[in-house]
């Protein structure tokens, strides 16, 4: 069997993928999910499809005239009940998420430079008047950092 008969590796392979690997890795289209967030999420979705599931078997077991239909049907109610919790924790998890580490506070140079400017003249009329005489007999004249120097 000679090499263009098509018995060899690379028989599947296009002529153009010759070196391009197995495994290519793509830019993701969204940011992934804090592991809180991920984590409650699963949750709900697992609670959500156990209750639906719950909810259709109940609905079978309606139309057939089951005694297992009331209890499923408790049951269903609760299940909503639950998962209408789970739904919610994953919103609040991702609020707080969001609130405790979602904004980055880096101050721009523009910003840094109006604060510098704005702290200017009240430095300045903290400062002491070059006239002034500190006095010696105050209440923080015992500690000797303001005595007359």
């Amino acid at each position: 069997m000679s090499s263009d008969e098509g018995g060899g590796v690379s028989a599947g392979l296009g002529a153009g993928s010759a070196g391009r690997g197995l495994w290519v890795e793509e830019p993701a289209r969204r940011r992934r999910m804090p592991d809180s967030v991920r984590t409650s999420a699963v949750r709900a979705v697992l609670i959500v499809s156990v209750t639906l599931t719950q909810a259709t078997i109940t609905f079978f077991l309606t139309l057939t005239g089951s005694w297992l239909a009331l209890p499923m049907g408790l049951g269903a109610i609760a299940g909503t009940i639950v998962a209408t919790w789970g739904v919610l924790d994953v919103w609040i998890t991702r609020q707080t998420w969001n609130q405790r580490y979602g904004v980055l506070s880096e101050p721009s140079s523009t910003a840094r430079s109006r604060r510098k400017e704005a702290r200017r003249p009240a430095r300045a009329a903290r400062a002491p008047a070059a006239g002034r005489i500190p006095r010696e007999d105050g209440p923080l004249a015992a500690s000797g950092r303001y005595s007359a120097r």
